[in-house]
Parts: structure tokens; C-alpha cells; sequence
């Protein structure tokens, strides 16, 4: 997060130290720039790979009616918590309100860490090969992995992009745990009350304006991913 990235297409006059960091050449004319070809080569199944992701969940329609049941899920029928924070309506009042509620989870790395007896409530089996064709723009961990992604192309992608996903990430994760079942007082977060119309509405009124943002920085990761694709297969075809 400390080291600035113009990504790729951006050449760098007096950037020395840029020449020393991985995945960066020098011109001959001394200019520093991103090694496209170099960073294509090895990486070009992840650009793929999140080019096909961000796209697909940017065609679908935004889904708000899981209502971060997630986190909830997560604790389902089991003692141990994942969080060492105290459950807000304990575990006999968590468990009730997962069972009074639908689990709609579309993300696998949610999903994953459901209890046993939480699974077999979400209303699809979700599996890694099938995340592409499960993810939708309302979900707030899927908008949380656009900085992960940013993360796993630096330093292909500028980094302006980054930050942007990151602060983004945040926003959304302030909302992940006042939605979840702990206590997260001690933090300063006032809790959504889930379990309650008025904690749904506001969740997903929340939810809709992560989406807005998120959608933003999708076609933004598309750009950047279509950059790094074009500028290594055009070195590649110049040699």
C-alpha cells in the first residue's frame, strides 16, 4: 500500500527505485516502466480468471435480500465462535435467527466457512467452480474482493485503483460486522439489527449503495485487466 503503481502503459522518468522492484524494466532510454510482457506471461491465467468474474457478476441484477445472514451462518449450531467477541443475542438467539430466515449466500468465500449445520440452509451449494457463475454485484464480500484482486495484479494496475477498492472494502466491512452477530460496541460500531424490518431495510439500502460504488470499480478493473492483457500480448507479438 506504501508503493505508488502507474500500471501498466505508463512509462517513468527518475524512477530508479521503481527499477529495482519486481515486474518493472528500463527502457533504453532510462524511462522505467511495468514489464507487460513479463507480468502477461506469468499471470495472464489470474487476469483471466478475474476478467471473467468481474465481468459476469457486473451482468447480473443486484441481489439485497441476504441481509448479511452470512456472518450468522457461520456460528450456526456451533460453540465455538470465529470471533473472539461475545454473540449479541447469545447462542440460542443467534441460532434462532437463522432459522427464522432464508440463507441466499452467492459467494463461495462466505459460504465456506458456514457451520456443517449451516450449509445445507443456504439455498444453493456453492463450490470454487461454479463462483463465476454465482456471484452478483450485491454482495458485500464480493466487493470487498475487488481490492484482492487489485492486490494479486500489482503492479499491473494503478494504483489509484487500489486504494479506491480498499477504502471501498472498509466501508463495506464497517457494515459486514455491525450486521453480524457480535458485539462490536467496543469498536464504536452501533449494531444493524438484522433481525428486525427496520435493520433489513437499512442493510439493504446500505447494501444497494456498495453495489453503486462497486459497479464503479468493476469497470474500472475491466479497463485496467484489458490494459494488462493488450500491452503483453502487443510486446509479445513485437518480438
Amino acid at each position: 500500500m506504501r508503493r505508488w503503481h502507474p500500471g501498466v502503459g505508463l512509462a517513468l522518468e527518475g524512477a530508479s527505485e521503481h527499477a529495482t522492484w519486481r515486474w518493472y524494466s528500463q527502457r533504453p532510454d532510462g524511462a522505467v516502466e511495468v514489464d507487460a510482457e513479463a507480468f502477461w506471461a506469468a499471470r495472464g491465467g489470474t487476469v483471466d480468471f478475474v476478467t471473467g468474474l468481474v465481468a459476469s457478476t457486473l451482468s447480473r441484477r443486484t441481489q439485497l435480500g441476504c441481509f448479511g445472514l452470512h456472518e450468522w451462518a457461520m456460528v450456526y449450531s456451533d460453540p465455538d465462535t470465529r470471533h473472539e467477541l461475545p454473540l449479541r443475542l447469545g447462542a440460542d438467539g443467534t441460532d434462532a435467527v437463522v432459522e427464522a430466515n432464508d440463507l441466499v449466500c452467492t459467494h463461495f468465500d462466505a459460504y465456506r466457512f458456514f457451520t456443517d449445520s449451516a450449509l445445507s440452509r443456504n439455498a444453493s451449494p456453492l463450490a470454487r467452480e461454479t463462483q463465476a457463475a454465482m456471484e452478483q454485484p450485491g454482495c458485500l464480500h464480493g466487493t470487498m474482493d475487488l481490492y484482492k484482486w487489485c492486490v494479486k495484479l500489482t503492479p499491473a494496475v494503478p494504483s489509484e485503483l487500489t486504494l479506491d477498492c480498499f477504502e471501498l472494502a472498509i466501508d463495506v466491512r464497517r457494515l459486514d460486522m455491525a450486521a453480524s452477530p457480535y458485539d462490536v460496541s467496543r469498536y464504536g460500531l452501533e449494531a444493524v439489527r438484522i433481525e428486525t424490518p427496520e435493520g433489513k431495510s437499512e442493510y439493504a439500502a446500505r447494501q444497494r449503495e456498495f453495489s453503486v460504488r462497486g459497479a464503479a470499480l468493476r469497470r474500472r478493473l475491466l479497463d485496467a485487466c484489458e490494459a494488462i492483457r493488450s500491452a503483453g500480448l502487443a510486446e509479445l507479438g513485437a518480438r
